[in-house]
């Protein structure tokens, strides 16, 4: 009946705030993942809607249900809340979530994430409340709602990427990339030599992929050679770019070092080289690099190796994640995971049969040389990964051109691409 208040069974709300709060952190893997399509992030993505409408439906209630689960102090549990405050512009609501983030800054990513899920109508005044704040953490807050929303927030940008705040600067100097904004190119060129190394680096990353080159493209080289957690992004950007020799070498000297081929096969991979692809079958006969040598080469030719059944079984004696051994002091996960096992001698065998269909004068991604319309269809077809590489080469294609955020809601990106 209308205006009949709903009947609220409080265990079952319960439950929607403790799922929407789990679901989110399935999603913030997803979005990297290796087997996550478009469509298997939309409908994760409706899995967390449904329990987010189950909290709306309810009301007051809902509201306290989040509001409790707070005390966890959790990125997903943050996101629930905050989504809920956020959209209903309620004010006391927001105040209490924006408070449980700056007692426990690590849980910003969810606030950022319910600023990204909410409509950009439900953000006016928020948002601009943010990037005027006192406070650098809550300026980089606001940085990084516009950013997911692909909104310049014009002078406030200009001035982060110049503040003194480490974190809001690198925050603010991957949103002028993000954003397209070749207007601050020497902004970020001028943060190339900053003390800071990450600092350096950001402004290096984000000047290249809006089209400079020079000393910003010698840093990221620094970076792959010196081997820092950061490596693998100076190539996502640099092997992009860099001429094939330079590649050549880059990639020579990582062969060289034992405890850089894991790197090597991803930059190989990166580079699009069909040159590089018997040397990758060679890696995949080692257990530990099979699956990250695969996926290159799969970046490369395009092929599905567990769709095409050029899959295989890991060797029984091969445990590449956590055991059941309780004396086992490895408890890291295994990286690749989600990875098919390649079968050497099947891959070998469908390469040959296809070599001939791949010349080195190109550089390739998912089988087919790199172009605009290429890279189109891999953001509505690809998977996670494959779609990130694919919004790099458009980006470095066109400056100017917003970097397609892959990370967004799935039915947001489906109306972006007109799927």
């Amino acid at each position: 009946m209308m205006g009949q208040k709903a009947t609220v069974i409080p265990h079952i709300i319960d439950q929607h705030a403790e799922e929407a709060a789990f679901l989110w952190l399935l999603r913030r893997n997803a979005i990297y993942a290796p087997h996550y399509n478009l469509k298997d992030l939309a409908k994760l993505d409706n899995r967390v809607e449904a329990h987010i409408d189950g909290l709306r439906i309810a009301g007051d209630y809902g509201w306290e249900a989040c509001c409790n689960n707070l005390e966890f102090k959790g990125s997903g549990e943050v996101f629930a809340a905050g989504f809920l405050a956020l959209e209903g512009n309620d004010s006391d609501r927001i105040y209490k979530v924006y408070q449980v983030v700056e007692e426990t800054p690590e849980t910003l990513p969810g606030l950022v994430s319910a600023l990204g899920w909410v409509e950009p109508h439900h953000l006016q005044g928020k948002v601009s409340g943010l990037l005027v704040s006192g406070n650098p953490f809550w300026r980089r807050a606001g940085i990084s709602a516009c950013a997911i929303h692909r909104v310049d927030p014009g002078k406030y940008l200009d001035q982060a990427i110049l503040d003194s705040d480490r974190q809001l600067q690198i925050r603010a100097m991957r949103a002028a990339a993000e954003l397209g904004r070749v207007d601050l190119k020497q902004s970020l060129l001028d943060q190339v030599g900053n003390l800071d190394p990450t600092a350096g680096f950001w402004a290096a990353w984000s000047a290249v992929l809006l089209g400079a080159r020079g000393n910003a493209l010698s840093l990221l080289q620094a970076k792959i050679i010196e081997g820092s957690e950061l490596s693998v992004k100076a190539m996502s950007v640099a092997f992009r770019v860099q001429n094939r020799t330079v590649v050549k070498e880059l990639l020579k000297g990582l062969v060289q070092q034992e405890d850089r081929l894991r790197d090597a096969i991803i930059g190989a991979g990166i580079s699009g080289d069909p040159s590089y692809i018997p040397w990758l079958i060679k890696q995949m006969e080692v257990p530990k690099l099979a699956k990250i040598a695969g996926e290159s080469f799969t970046y490369i030719t395009g092929v599905d190796i567990a769709y095409e059944d050029l899959d295989g079984e890991m060797p029984k004696d091969f445990a590449p994640g956590p055991t059941e051994n309780p004396e086992d002091e490895n408890v890291a996960m295994d990286a690749d995971e989600d990875l098919p096992y390649p079968d050497p001698s099947l891959i070998d065998r469908w390469w040959k049969q296809r070599q001939q269909n791949f010349t080195p004068e190109f550089r390739y991604l998912l089988g087919n040389p790199i172009n605009e319309q290429h890279c189109q269809s891999i953001l509505r077809t690809g998977k996670q990964r494959q779609r990130q590489a694919a919004a790099l080469e458009l980006s470095l294609m066109q400056p100017t051109r917003p970097l397609f955020e892959t990370r967004a809601m799935g039915k947001r990106q489906q109306r972006w691409l007109g799927n």
